[in-house]
């Protein structure tokens, strides 16, 4: 794992797995041990990745999205912008498993693309158990509104979902409903208890509590510790940096809205010795600046995983999320966008040092 070394482990420039990772070694190991196959594809993407733009090698990696829509309107978020607060269909369950067997040299996805994953009933839950048979680590983001619904928190835990992430902007009413709008934050609280405990009692560590900081929470952070101590999260994430979604209207507010440069090194710090009282570990998240440099300070997404949207268009990654916004490949399936000639010269600009427009956010200036 890559971190700082002015705040030791505390500074995570990739989520650490909730249940750490040696875990996750552990079921990396299981993922390349389940076919050949997928043993020589992973050997071959760490021979060559980031060397070419036309790979011999599936993507070992990817962001799937579930569905497009959502029941909160978050301020930093791009679904505020879609009518109805639905970009577009759900990718169906029959879909999901055909874009699972076409892939064969997965090891991880992340099960959740830009909205509310569990919005989606039942088929969600048979989407995990389903990767997770074919021994690929599933990660999801929930903003946890619906946990409490048919049980869902059970059915989430009894997926075998490896980890799951939820996302809690603030530690009283006001806070928390003015950055997560439409939300109800006793009910979330509620639903986070119940989720936790149930976690205990299947022995299990994977939850995060995940925190956008932000203008409108920056005074708030020891109390959401504190929150998620009391809430039983194991670990918590301030993440201090924002996605533009590859659009110049949300890099300028989200730019806006960013406090990152106010937080010095001791104010992080004792955030960490407070969660150390309260029994949560307290990491720092940060969007590692990519460089043209060399090969190996490129951006890897291009090279290793891509993002795939509810209505199977390719995007480049998360930090866009939206095939509206900028899309490759344009009425291919992603199993022939990945070699494609339109995904090669995306790959070719990255090599050659001329960093698209959309990609340059990441990037050192």
């Amino acid at each position: 794992m890559e971190q700082d070394s002015s705040l030791g482990s505390h500074i995570i420039y990739r989520p650490e797995p909730a249940a750490g990772e040696e875990t996750y070694r552990r079921e990396l190991e299981s993922a390349l041990n389940y076919s050949k196959k997928r043993r020589e594809n992973y050997e071959e993407y760490q021979r060559s990745s980031r060397a070419t733009a036309r790979p011999n090698y599936r993507p070992i990696r990817l962001d799937i999205e579930n569905v497009s829509r959502c029941n909160f309107r978050c301020g930093m978020c791009q679904v505020s912008d879609y009518k109805k607060m639905q970009r577009a269909g759900d990718m169906s369950l029959e879909q999901f498993r055909e874009l699972i067997d076409e892939e064969y040299g997965l090891v991880e996805i992340k099960l959740t693309g830009i909205g509310e994953p569990l919005m989606q009933g039942d088929d969600y839950f048979k989407m995990i158990r389903y990767a997770r048979s074919k021994s690929i680590w599933v990660r999801i983001v929930t903003n946890a509104s619906l946990l409490h619904i048919k049980e869902n928190y059970k059915k989430l835990v009894d997926s075998d979902v490896n980890e799951i992430q939820i996302s809690i902007d603030g530690s009283t009413k006001e806070i928390y409903e003015n950055i997560r709008r439409g939300a109800n934050f006793e009910k979330v609280k509620e639903n986070c208890r119940l989720i936790n405990d149930y976690c205990r009692e299947k022995n299990k560590s994977i939850t995060k509590m995940w925190t956008v900081v932000q203008s409108d929470n920056q005074d708030d952070l020891a109390n959401l510790v504190k929150l998620g101590g009391e809430l039983g999260f194991p670990i918590q994430v301030f993440c201090f940096d924002f996605s533009s979604w590859g659009q110049d209207k949300w890099l300028e507010h989200n730019d806006r809205i960013s406090v990152d440069h106010k937080f010095a090194h001791h104010d992080k710090e004792q955030l960490v010795q407070l969660g150390i009282s309260h029994g949560i570990k307290v990491r720092f998240w940060r969007i590692q600046k990519f460089s043209t440099s060399s090969e190996d300070t490129l951006c890897p997404w291009p090279f290793e995983r891509a993002f795939v949207s509810s209505d199977l268009r390719t995007v480049p990654c998360c930090m866009i999320g939206n095939p509206d916004a900028f899309e490759l490949e344009k009425g291919k399936s992603f199993k022939d966008a990945w070699q494609g000639e339109g995904y090669s010269k995306f790959r070719q600009a990255h090599l050659e040092g001329n960093i698209p427009k959309v990609c340059k956010p990441c990037y050192m200036e």
